[in-house]
């Protein structure tokens, strides 16, 4: 059998979660109304509620909450709105279950309110350079830290992404920002990487970062993969958003197989046995 590794442990606030011989399901509930892929579904909170608890159940290690949409083009809403949006559903997770619980925010005002709900984990897209406040945060409440890369913002990230060499440039800030919080008292055990697939990238660089997610995994940190549903991949196979889980799928698979661990998706289930499979088979490959 293949030697990938020992199992690690990702230290969230009083949360542990095991990485390296397993993937990590991230459930994605966006409270918003304009997210690319499910924008005004989840909006009411009870809708949003009862969609955790189906990830919960269909196998998601992780429930992602977020209240602003960082799509393409996207407005920005205030602190207050997306506290509005967020916490309430926070709450009820912690209330009814033991959900390990992500807020997907880049305004430290925002993660502080939803720690203060239960929340574990913070999901930066701007890898703390968004709210200089975001690091130290993490530090003191010794919550799990997603560092995305972006290059850009939201509002105009597409417009004409641009890099000399897309993975050394990716490898690079991610490490230079992981190194900066760990300046800052962040333990290296509770750090994750992504590279942003979507964000400031274009077809072609999206596929080169994915091809190349060793370069990633060689680093001390679990690489989460947000690749489910997204653009370049209706792009490859002609296909609408709500047809886009095989294409999903099978980037989450191949992912996996280059050192990705934690996969935030719309699709647990299908994504839970897919992952499954993958991981199944890295226990038999040669050494």
């Amino acid at each position: 059998m293949a030697d990938h590794g020992p199992t690690r442990e990702w230290q969230c606030r009083d949360r542990s979660l095991p990485w390296g011989t397993r993937a990590l399901v991230m459930g994605v509930l966006n409270v918003t109304p304009d997210s690319f892929s499910d924008g005004g579904r989840y909006l009411k909170s009870n809708r949003a509620v009862s969609r955790a608890h189906a990830m919960l159940e269909a196998g998601a290690d992780i429930i992602d909450v977020g209240g602003e949409s960082s799509r393409p083009g996207a407005t920005p809403v205030s602190a207050t709105e997306e506290q509005d949006r967020v916490l309430p559903v926070i709450e009820a997770l912690r209330r009814d279950s033991q959900a390990v619980i992500s807020v997907d925010t880049t305004k430290s005002a925002v993660a502080r309110s939803a720690l203060d709900c239960g929340a574990h984990i913070i999901n930066d897209i701007t890898a703390g350079e968004g709210d200089p406040a975001m690091i130290d945060l993490a530090a003191q409440t010794g919550a799990g830290l997603i560092l995305m890369h972006m290059q850009g913002r939201p509002q105009t990230m597409q417009e004409n992404p641009t890099y000399a060499d897309v993975v050394t440039e990716v490898a690079d800030y991610l490490g230079q920002r992981a190194a900066e919080a760990i300046k800052q008292g962040v333990s290296v055990a509770s750090l994750a990487i992504d590279p942003g697939i979507g964000f400031g990238k274009s077809f072609d660089h999206n596929w080169t970062l994915l091809g190349n997610l060793r370069r990633l995994a060689a680093l001390p940190y679990p690489v989460l993969i947000g690749v489910s549903r997204k653009r370049f991949l209706g792009a490859l196979c002609d296909r609408k958003v709500e047809d886009r889980l095989a294409a999903s799928l099978a980037a989450a698979v191949l992912a996996r197989a280059h050192g990705a661990t934690i996969f935030r998706v719309h699709d647990v289930k299908d994504t839970c046995d897919a992952l499954r499979v993958a991981d199944r088979l890295r226990q038999e490959e040669a050494p």
